[in-house]
């Protein structure tokens, strides 16, 4: 059986990865940020969250195998390593070329971090010493996937050419399927579970072919590799975005573009649930290395939070929403009201706020007063010396939620047409690229500068590094944002 723990909405724009630590959750997303969330105290987000060390937005982020660190790469490209116990940055890596950088991952002895560009470039790291050992680069695709081997001796690269690559330390090219998956690969990942031949491992991926393959690979007596095709499986109906293996290697989950998170059992090829809880593409699934505890993000902004019991099966193999059950905490929101806009909350809804955000003290004066959504947006210092809040502080922690809620709901409300692909913010001044997408000019500008001409949204060289004002597109966020 399959439950759902939690729903969290922190992010501002899409959810682009999960990443599960013994002790911890981290998210990241298109709005630069990373959240990071307690396992242990019902996650709970921390007090040093949200982290806002990059520039743009982040792609991935994934736990040291120790769980002292944690690694995000984004479109800035750079690498930042982080101490997950301060919340602190330990290191900025810049990654070679200056390509935006889409991925990483650590080895599973913590000695080494890698991290694949938009120009096709692997980056290793020496990551003690935070030092670059050495690259490699792969065509003109853009690297998005990367795993390594639970061995530690190999590791796996997927690009948006669709090719699959296994690499040994020395970033040698061991073996390459060059149309692993049609139109490109998303996502790769090694089940952490060796089999019994000690030398077979099993490597899932997914692609823009809606498929998500096993494959056998083997680590020969004589030194080389064998990579074989084991299982393809069909159980979603849109391009697939990510992949994760459980701790065990029993389970694997797939997240894609139909909005739905499959479970397969990953022996047998079996599917066992379709989860349909999210309202927009599922980008990230990750599983606890500890626990039977399974993260899944969209570009709903949502994170959901799940318990996988073995043993037990959902009618239809599909999980109804009656048999969700959605608890509340910190850093948590219900599904149902966080798909209303804050100004549509009933004075139940502000309540329920309230108590999740710690301020529960002040629930029966907010009814009594029969404050719902629209009134707490327009709530001042002043309405809460009338309401008799006489705690300088509590007035003004109950200013910054409100102000929070603010800029979650104008951002939740944009259309993404009018979101800088670069900035993911409204723009102000949109112009027309090269490349046929408006930008805002101010990023485009920017990025032509740092990036030696080349698309933010395709890597590709710009012909002319002109911009033309998009007239239409102005009048049309302007008329947009009277309005709201």
């Amino acid at each position: 059986m399959v439950s759902l723990i939690c729903t969290l909405q922190g992010h501002r724009d899409d959810v682009n990865w999960c990443a599960l630590s013994a002790t911890h959750l981290s998210t990241c997303s298109g709005d630069k940020t990373l959240r990071v969330y307690s396992t242990a105290q019902d996650f709970s987000e921390l007090p040093y969250s949200p982290l806002t060390g990059h520039g743009y937005g982040v792609h991935c982020c994934c736990f040291s195998p120790c769980g002292q660190f944690l690694a995000s790469c984004s479109t800035d490209a750079t690498t930042v390593v982080w101490s997950v116990s301060a919340g602190e940055i330990e290191a900025v890596l810049e990654h070679p070329g200056r390509s935006p950088v889409r991925v990483c991952a650590f080895s599973p002895d913590s000695t080494h971090l890698v991290s694949g560009a938009a120009d096709g470039t692997l980056a290793l790291w020496d990551f003690p010493a935070k030092r670059l050992l050495s690259t490699r680069t792969v065509n003109d695709a853009t690297v998005v996937a990367l795993s390594f081997s639970p061995c530690g001796q190999a590791l796996a690269s997927g690009s948006t050419y669709g090719d699959l690559r296994l690499w040994d330390l020395n970033m040698n090219q061991v073996f390459a399927e060059k149309n692993a998956h049609d139109l490109g690969v998303t996502c790769c990942c090694f089940s952490p579970r060796k089999e019994k031949v000690e030398l077979v491992m099993h490597l899932a991926s997914c692609g823009q072919d809606s498929l998500v393959k096993i494959w056998t690979v083997l680590n020969t007596i004589t030194g080389g590799w064998e990579v074989k095709l084991l299982h393809t499986l069909r159980g979603q109906s849109a391009p697939v975005l990510s992949c994760s293996y459980s701790s065990d290697g029993q389970l694997l989950a797939s997240g894609s573009v139909d909005k739905t998170v499959t479970v397969y059992d990953a022996n047998n090829a079996v599917l066992l649930y379709t989860l349909n809880q999210h309202e927009r593409y599922v980008t990230a699934c990750a599983f606890s290395p500890t626990d039977a505890v399974m993260a899944t993000g969209s570009m709903d902004k949502t994170v959901n939070v799940w318990r996988i019991q073995d043993g037990h099966s959902c009618k239809g193999g599909k999980l109804a929403p009656e048999e969700c059950a959605t608890t509340f905490s910190d850093g948590r929101t219900a599904a149902g009201r966080s798909r209303l806009l804050v100004s549509d909350w009933s004075e139940e809804d502000v309540g329920a706020w309230l108590v999740e955000e710690g301020l529960e003290g002040l629930a029966v004066t907010f009814r009594a007063n029969n404050i719902d959504g629209a009134e707490l947006l327009g709530i001042t210092k002043d309405t809460l010396v009338e309401l008799r809040v006489e705690s300088v502080g509590l007035r003004g922690k109950v200013l910054r939620k409100i102000e929070e809620l603010k800029g979650v709901s104008v951002c939740s409300g944009v259309p993404d047409e009018y979101l800088c692909p670069i900035t993911r913010e409204l723009m102000k001044d949109p112009v027309i690229a090269a490349d046929g997408y408006s930008y805002e000019r101010e990023a485009i500008q920017s990025w032509i500068n740092s990036r030696n001409r080349s698309s933010p949204m395709t890597n590709l060289p710009l012909k002319t590094t002109l911009l033309t004002p998009n007239h239409t597109l102005k009048m049309a966020i302007g008329r947009w944002s009277t309005s709201h």
